[in-house]
């Protein structure tokens, strides 16, 4: 039985997501492997030197941020597939340093070429994902980076611990983790090219015939004469020849058109944003966190790897209900959550260190870390990446969320470099600027973030022209039916590349079921 074009759409999702499989295997692995005592000797007396072994954790996230502008370029002018496969052929490259690493020096550059072919790949996937979706499921679709990062992430820690726990002292103990992270790399690179390029980017470039039969391939079994791929191709038409009357897209535009300047801030702000939650600090230094409060490193790489599966539960729940529930509220709600948690926690912190003898005030402690794990996990990361994929034209897309990525890198490197220091000079006071940031990112997100659920892409220009700067209490800020544009487009009702004006809180028997199975 043939595939039904939503689920061939959603593993086409997938598949292009198994560079987030290696970004959060490459986070949570290199917790586990600094604590090896022969990493440590391999690394040799310059491990000593606290800065540097701050950088060999951050200069991933460094080489993160020197991947977007080239990224920038390459998407838009190989086209999506192509530029992931260099992202992939990059990171097994610096993948391959690490491995074989024989010094610090190799370290860092495997480090870097590694978080290079990462920040390419983990750019692009949510933007492919947007661009090929349903409108319908483009929430659960560009949420899967987040959910395949948290399998990397699971990964990484149950291989950390079991080589921990059965090969201490051995140099298999870090040099098998870090060899594990290339095989997801593989496929990647070498399968890629068989999925469907990006639609838009084929009409971008005046290839229509092209686009239009990757849109019926999509989302019509191949039929062209489809009605729903009809209405597309005419939005996306619409679309282009509006960008044709401004000119060929320049970085210089996203800075000076109204529109453009707002949704890339809101972007940047919401990826810097998502570092200041306090997710780096707990997964680059969790070792040197939990020690704080008496726990063995054995035991914590335990703690670290059921984290892992509270992760995953909630990155799940978060790709089956986004769809209905926007992506405003859980955003809200994450960060609130994520702010509580590190109130706690820093309040755990100066009553019961590790030198009190409180083992249920230790736990709790623990227990605070995994709530903050499932609210991030099921609101905060995986927006952070859906949402700023999603609100740009076909033209600016590559360009921005370039620009939007390199915040998440920024604000990684840095807490990454500061937080060893922090916490060996401040201890316990550092936990309260997570516990401010979070409420603070809630009150952001509340007054300026318009909804986007349930929009057409070629919609996003009009409703950020539209709407005004403060949204809380306007229309804009409410989730209305997530099914409503593709029924417009399926029925031929909606205005090309204009804003539909819909109620709200209007759904018809179509729309009724708001955990409905992809179809």
């Amino acid at each position: 039985m043939p595939l039904t074009p939503k689920v061939y759409t959603w593993l086409c999702g997938l598949f292009a997501s198994l560079g987030s499989i290696i970004f959060g295997y490459d986070l949570g692995v290199i917790a586990g492997v600094t604590p090896a005592a022969d990493f440590q000797r391999v690394m040799g007396p310059r491990w000593g030197n606290a800065n540097l072994q701050g950088l060999v954790v951050s200069i991933f996230v460094l080489g993160c941020f020197f991947g977007m502008i080239p990224v920038a370029y390459a998407a838009d002018f190989f086209g999506r597939r192509i530029t992931i496969q260099i992202g992939a052929a990059v990171y097994i490259f610096g993948g391959a340093l690490q491995t074989g690493a024989q010094n610090m020096d190799m370290m860092l550059a495997g480090r870097f070429f590694a978080g290079f072919g990462v920040g390419i790949m983990s750019d692009l996937a949510p933007l492919y994902q947007a661009e090929i979706a349903h409108p319908s499921i483009r929430g659960r679709l560009t949420t899967l980076q987040q959910f395949m990062l948290g399998i990397g992430a699971f990964v990484a820690s149950w291989v950390t611990y079991g080589c921990s726990a059965g090969l201490t002292g051995h140099p298999s103990e870090w040099r098998v983790p870090l060899g594990i992270q290339i095989i997801p790399a593989l496929p990647l690179i070498s399968f890629i090219l068989l999925l469907p390029e990006s639609p838009r980017w084929l009409a971008e470039k005046g290839r229509m015939d092209e686009a239009q039969a990757t849109l019926a391939r999509l989302h019509a079994n191949g039929n062209i004469e489809d009605p729903f791929v009809i209405s597309q191709i005419k939005d996306i038409q619409a679309d282009i020849s509006k960008a044709k009357d401004i000119g060929e897209a320049s970085w210089g535009e996203l800075f000076t058109v109204p529109s453009n300047f707002r949704r890339l801030a809101l972007g940047y702000i919401l990826q810097f944003s998502v570092q200041m939650t306090g997710v780096s600090a707990i997964q680059y230094y969790s070792t040197t966190i939990f020690k704080t409060m008496g726990f063995s490193s054995t035991r914590i790489l335990l703690f670290q790897s059921i984290n892992s599966i509270i992760a995953l539960i909630g990155e799940a729940a978060c790709v089956i209900w986004i769809d209905a529930t926007g992506r405003r509220g859980p955003m809200i709600v994450g960060n609130i959550a994520s702010g509580l948690s590190f109130v706690v926690g820093s309040i755990l912190m100066a009553r019961y260190p590790g030198t009190v003898n409180n083992n249920a005030a230790h736990y709790i402690f623990i227990l605070t870390t995994w709530v903050f794990n499932f609210f991030f996990s099921a609101c905060i990361g995986p927006l952070s990446w859906a949402y700023p994929a999603e609100i740009y034209s076909t033209r600016t897309r590559a360009k921005a969320t370039a620009i939007t990525s390199s915040g998440s890198w920024i604000s990684n490197f840095f807490i990454a470099q500061v937080t060893s220091p922090a916490f060996l000079n401040i201890g316990w006071k550092y936990y309260l600027v997570f516990a401010i940031c979070g409420h603070t990112n809630a009150l952001f997100i509340w007054a300026f973030y318009p909804e986007t659920t349930g929009r057409r892409l070629e919609e996003m220009d009009a409703l950020f022209e539209n709407s005004p700067i403060f949204v809380a209490g306007t229309p804009y800020a409410k989730v209305g039916d997530h099914r409503a544009a593709e029924r417009e487009l399926r029925q031929g009702t909606f205005r090309p590349g204009d804003l539909t004006e819909r109620n709200p809180h209007t759904h018809d028997d179509e729309g009724k079921d708001s955990t409905e199975k992809i179809e």
